[in-house]
Formats: structure tokens, sequence, C-alpha cells
């Protein structure tokens, strides 16, 4: 099938680049930036890569990194090997510092909403491909479709005798700036501030926007990245959740072989969709089903997944309370990256243990890692990836020898929350679970912040029971519930307190945060804007049945540059 490669540079977006291609129905897959190009065709200009694949079109990713630098330079050859090229953010600035242009510090960076306007070229426009040239800028001309772009359509201003000018509201995060183009490259876009923002070559099929289309914030960012896709690099749409699935259960079902699988399952979206994968994948006798309460689960949590892992149909099931040691490993423990490694490490103990009791010491860990997951802990495909918080499956020093030792599967380390959810609806999973929020594999240690006990987490879990049971019976402006409507919601545990009232005494008690976002895939966040009257009656529905609190705030903040949970 056709296929896009993304260079990955480190950019926390990197990864969301090859999710919308594959929202597209294009294949994508994320690569290390300085990736040699014999590794990515080994037959050449062309060619088909090692999986017989036919390789399109390569994107530069953005980066943390500055190009005038250490940033991470690409392979040489990816500029004479003839496929298109598309430069995002860093991107362009690689693209341009390495073929003769110059990239220098801005005097204010350019960050969040942008405006970016420019010319959509007329037919005056004189290049090698102007054919290409015509598709790639219908993805900036508002009465061109998504449709129509992924159908190879072209923009309207095509055949007119004068250009056609264009304003977007794009997505930016750089602090350096195009001050000198690259000999053969022609700017036709420009921000606010008066940076280069859209430039293409006029021989070679390259392009480069400042800017990041990826990001749900960006106008017109799908329909851009679709008119390099189809337009420029003509891909052929052939990547559907059924494919994936074929794909991912031959992987786990070679790599496994006739040896055992144990699932350390939360009962949450991401390791129920694992779960359906490995029986799909193996035989049932084979998947081992492991679910540890650590007493930082929600109110009646362990109950309630013990029954929908039950409908899964696995052969075995075991459930082991472990309240007393994960108190114990976190008693006096406040730094939130401490508690995610002590949790990450008791956990990998308690399934050594637990597996040797059962006869399963040598079996494969199977977990429910997503991409944010892996990104957030500056594991990703680029090694110059920033760390921003470390997840308990994925950063702890016992789950990285697991890993080392090739002892680790993790089938949905390449997808986004949304994605998981789609292929959860292709395997069967059932519907309530899918419709879970993301919770936390720490469990509600991490919005509880300070020393976690086990006071704090009776009192946590009341207040969320009762802010979930509300969101799940009120209506928002669409007619689905509120719950419905928000991508994540919970409270959060503050460690401070402050003066109330109390019938006609005064007291002390504590704070608590609620948190309400929406987004698609979790790499940013908006925060939900509640009709006042809800937040007044949930706010006091639990200061009226959880006496230990006395005041509720509501948190404002967006990701960025906060991020969803607390810790």
């Amino acid at each position: 099938m056709d296929k896009i490669v993304v260079l990955d540079f480190g950019s926390q977006t990197s990864a969301l680049i090859g999710r919308r291609i594959r929202e597209l129905g294009v294949y994508s897959e994320l690569i290390p930036g300085d990736t040699p190009f014999s590794s990515i065709i080994p037959e050449g200009v062309g060619g088909v890569d090692a999986n017989g694949n036919r390789v399109r079109g390569i994107v530069f990713s953005g980066s943390p990194e500055s190009v005038m630098k250490d940033g991470i330079v690409p392979d040489p050859k990816l500029y004479s090997c003839g496929l298109p090229l598309l430069g995002i953010c860093y991107g362009l600035q690689r693209m341009t510092c390495d073929n003769g242009g110059l990239v220098e510090a801005m005097g204010e960076r350019e960050y969040g909403s942008v405006e970016v306007k420019g010319q959509i070229p007329g037919a005056n426009e004189t290049f090698a491909d102007s054919e290409k040239l015509r598709r790639f800028f219908a993805a900036f001309d508002p009465a061109v479709s998504l449709d129509t772009i992924k159908n190879n359509g072209a923009s309207s201003s095509a055949g007119q005798p004068s250009a056609k000018e264009f304003h977007i509201s794009s997505w930016m995060s750089h602090s350096d700036q195009v001050t000198r183009l690259a000999p053969g490259f022609r700017q036709y876009g420009v921000s606010a501030a008066g940076s280069p923002s859209v430039l293409v070559h006029e021989s070679k099929p390259w392009f480069g926007v400042q800017f990041h289309p990826e990001v749900a914030n960006c106008e017109r960012g799908l329909e851009l990245l679709a008119a390099f896709v189809f337009g420029v690099s003509q891909c052929v749409g052939e990547w559907t959740m059924e494919q994936y699935v074929k794909e991912v259960c031959a992987g786990i079902a070679e790599k496994v072989g006739n040896k055992t699988v144990l699932l350390l399952i939360s009962g949450g979206v991401d390791s129920t969709v694992v779960a359906a994968l490995l029986l799909k994948s193996l035989n049932a006798g084979q998947v081992h089903l492991l679910y540890i309460d650590t007493g930082l689960m929600r109110k009646n949590e362990t109950s309630t997944v013990k029954v929908s892992l039950e409908r899964l149909g696995a052969k075995y099931l075991h459930v082991i309370n472990c309240e007393e040691e994960f108190l114990k490993a976190l008693k006096g423990v406040e730094d939130p990256e401490a508690k995610r490694k002590a949790i990450g490490d008791l956990f990998i103990t308690i399934q050594e243990r637990e597996t040797a009791k059962l006869g399963l010491k040598d079996a494969f860990l199977a977990q429910g890692t997503i991409y944010p997951d892996i990104l957030e802990s500056g594991k990703g495909s680029e090694k110059n990836a920033k760390v921003i918080k470390s997840h308990h499956n994925v950063g702890s020093a016992l789950v990285d020898a697991k890993r080392r030792s090739g002892l680790v599967i993790e089938p949905l380390e390449k997808l986004f929350k949304d994605e998981v959810r789609s292929l959860g609806r292709f395997l069967g999973v059932d519907e309530e679970v899918l419709r879970r929020h993301p919770f936390p594999g720490p469990g509600i240690s991490v919005r509880i912040l300070g020393e976690v006990t086990r006071e704090k987490c009776d009192i946590l879990r009341e207040a969320d029971a009762i802010y979930i049971e509300e969101l799940k019976k009120r209506r928002g402006p669409s007619g689905r519930t509120l719950y419905d409507e928000i991508w994540q919601a919970f409270p959060v545990l503050l460690p401070i307190r402050s003066t109330g009232i109390s019938g006609d005494s005064r007291n002390y008690s504590r704070v608590l945060a609620l948190r309400a976002i929406t987004s698609t895939d979790a790499m940013t966040a908006g925060v939900y804007p509640f009709e006042v009257s809800d937040l007044l009656e949930i706010s006091a529905r639990i200061t009226g049945k959880v006496k230990e609190i006395g005041r509720v705030t509501y948190d404002i903040t967006s990701k960025p540059p906060a991020t969803i949970e607390w810790e």
C-alpha cells in the first residue's frame, strides 16, 4: 500500500502528523529524523520499503531544538531522492539551512494561534510541476472541501489570470525564523509578525510551512496534509482499521508463538482493547489477565471491572488486592515523578511475584500503552524527545528492563486515544467501556497532590463518584450527557485547607479542584465551558455530601501550557 514517512525530529506533535495522515486513510510511519535513506527505501528512488509498502512522500516534523545549534540533521540523500518533501516548522527551517538558506533567532517567539496570509498562485506562475503546485494550494482555498482535495481536486483559483489571497488561523510554536530563502524557493505566505510561513521550491516537489497543520487548532490543517498526501504525493487511501488489526494480530502471534502472555489490565479503554486484541490473536489459554487492585481506584471500580472483563471471554482472570502495599510504597512520597516510578516498580514487583505463583514467570508482559504515554515520557522514536512526565508503564526502571529483554508487548504504542476507541469498536468491545473517560495508570494517586493516604483516597473517591454521576445525568447543548460531551473529567484533592462554615460552626476543610477538558487526541486540550448553574449545583452537592471538603474550584487552564492531569 502507499505510505508517507514522517521523520521525527523530537516535536511533541510528531506522531500526531502520522495520526492525521492515517485518519485520511493512508498508512504513515514515524521514524527517527536521522534515519539513513537506505533504511527508508532499500530499493532506491520510487521503490518500496522492506515491508513492500510504496513510499510516496516524506514529512519533516517540528522539533524543540534549533537548526542553528545541535538540531538533528536528515540524511542528505533525501534531497536527491525525487520524492515529495513537506517541512513543518523545524522541518521547514531544516530544509532551508540544508539547501543554502539562512535561519536566525526571532526577536519574539510566535506561539499559539497566529494569522498567516498570502497568495494562492495564479496561472502566470511558472513551475516545473504546476499541477502539484495547484493541488497543494487547494488546501488554502476555503471554497475547496476536504473531500475534493482527497479526490485530487485543485484550487478553484487554478487557471485564473491572477493570484488569490488567503488568510488562515494557524498554530505556531517557534522562536527561529527563515531570514534568507534557499535558492529555488519562493515565498507565498507570512505570519502576522512577518515570518516566512509558506515556502515552495520552483523545480522540486518541496513544500514547507512554518506552522503545525497536524494540530486540531490549525485552520485548514487537515486539508493541507491531505493536499500533500493526495495532491502532491498521489497516494491512494488503502489504510483501514481492518488492515491494522490484521497486521497487529499477525505480529503478536509471530512474537508470542506458543508462549503465554500476561496483561496487566486496569479495565479502562486501553488495556481492555489490548485484551481483545490478544484474545483475537492467540488461543484464550495463552492469555492471562491480571488485575491489581492498588487501592488507588475509583469507587466500586474493582467489581465493575471484573464484570466487564468476564464478558471478553478470557479463560484466566486473576484479581489481586494490594492496597496495603501501594499505600506503604507511597508513604511520605510527595514528588509526582517519585510517585509514578514507585507505582511502576511495585506493579512489576507484584506482577513477578504473582506470575511466579501462577507458573507464568517467563510470560510476555502486555500493556495498554498508547503513544501519548510514550511521548510524554520522552520515549518516542526521536532520541531528543523531551520528558513531560513519566508514565508508570513506560518510565520505571523495571519496565525498561522488561522492554530491553524483548518481553513487552504494546500493540497500541503508535495510536492515540480516539484511534484506540475506533479499534475497540471494530473488535466488538462493549461501548460502555469505550465511552469511559481516560483514567491514569497510577490511579487517583496523581490526583492527590502531596502524600497519598487512605483517608485522602476515600475523600477523593466520594467526590469523584458524585462528579461523574452529575455529569452523566446532565445534558449539554448537543443533547448528549455532559459526560459524553467532555473528553475527560475528574477532581483533584489539593494539599491546602481553607476556612469555611458548617452549620453555625467554623471549620478548616480541604479544597477540591474540578477538571473537565475537551480534546480529540489528548495532545492539546481545551477547557469545557460549563454553564455556571451546573458548576454551582455540582459544587454544592460535593460540599454537602463530602464533609471533609469545604471549597470547590474549577481549573480553567488548557493544554498547553498545562498537562491534562495535574501530576
